[in-house]
């Protein structure tokens, strides 16, 4: 917390302040997959209170989708690699694994506040299966999102056993991609159409 200007190990009380006043958003979509590994269980569990009390606040949904889909869009800027029509970055390719979390991640904070349940969980297969149980995704939505994160990140492993780049021809999974960008869309298309007026100018 507070970058170079923090101390290099922060209180609780410290901590649980930062959340609640100064962190960025980004810093409360890193928390989302926040989990105990190792260390007291007796931290572990004030640490997790603190997460749970910070993911299910109530926020405004229209400012924290602006904010996702910036953010989104710099980390594409500064960390793909030039894509092609013939590759596609399993990673930070459009409609890839990124995009997948990035749109769990405004779910856990745009609807904690009404369905807790979705704070419960860091991983994000059991996101998606709760974003079906409370209703923010229908079943098929979570099975198709589901299915392509885990498709992408079994062939991201494969590659990088093989010391090879996370990239594969477009074609392999296209209709992977072509349901990611669509949920994508219709999850920010507020945020894409408030883009469009401003590209096109008074």
């Amino acid at each position: 917390p507070s970058g170079e200007s923090g101390m290099l190990v922060a209180t609780f009380d410290g901590f649980r302040s930062y959340q609640q006043e100064d962190a960025w958003t980004w810093e409360h979509q890193a928390l989302v997959r926040a989990r105990f590994v190792a260390g007291d269980p007796a931290v572990a569990e004030k640490v997790n209170a603190v997460r749970q009390e910070t993911l299910c606040r109530q926020r405004d949904r229209a400012e924290l989708a602006q904010e996702v889909v910036k953010m989104r869009r710099r980390m594409r800027d500064h960390l793909l690699p030039k894509e092609s029509e013939d590759v596609f970055h399993l990673k930070q390719g459009s409609g890839g694994i990124v995009d997948i979390e990035f749109m769990v991640q405004f779910a856990v904070l745009a609807f904690s506040f009404e369905h807790p349940a979705l704070a419960n969980w860091s991983d994000n297969v059991r996101i998606l299966e709760t974003l079906a149980e409370t209703g923010q995704l229908t079943v098929q939505e979570s099975e198709e999102l589901k299915s392509a994160y885990l498709e992408y990140r079994s062939a991201a492993h494969e590659l990088a056993l093989q010391q090879q780049p996370g990239e594969v021809a477009a074609s392999v999974f296209r209709t992977q991609r072509d349901t990611v960008r669509t949920k994508w869309q219709e999850l920010f298309a507020d945020v894409q159409l408030e883009d469009d007026r401003e590209a096109a100018g008074p």
